[in-house]
């Protein structure tokens, strides 16, 4: 444990950055989740809604720093070619 009270603090905030962070990628894995699966079931509209969905947890994720933008462009890219083998 730490015996500087700035590093307390510290070690507090990064743990709520973490679980911030995991929320959002908890979110993100969700969301695939349902697009991977209307897609197997070959549901067009429902693939289309979270396909969107999808689209905004990781622009939502990239954006507060929990995602590297490439990485978000990444998913998106493969999120995209799941719902145009539709």
């Amino acid at each position: 444990m730490a015996n500087i009270a700035s590093q307390e603090k510290r070690i507090h905030r990064t743990e709520r950055e973490r679980l911030e962070n995991r929320r959002y990628t908890s979110s993100l894995r969700t969301a695939h989740r349902r697009l991977r699966a209307a897609a197997d079931a070959n549901d067009g509209a429902a693939a289309e809604d979270a396909y969107k969905l999808l689209c905004s947890r990781i622009d939502r994720a990239v954006r507060s720093g929990a995602l590297h933008r490439n990485a978000g462009s990444r998913k998106k890219a493969r999120a995209t070619k799941l719902r145009a083998s539709l």
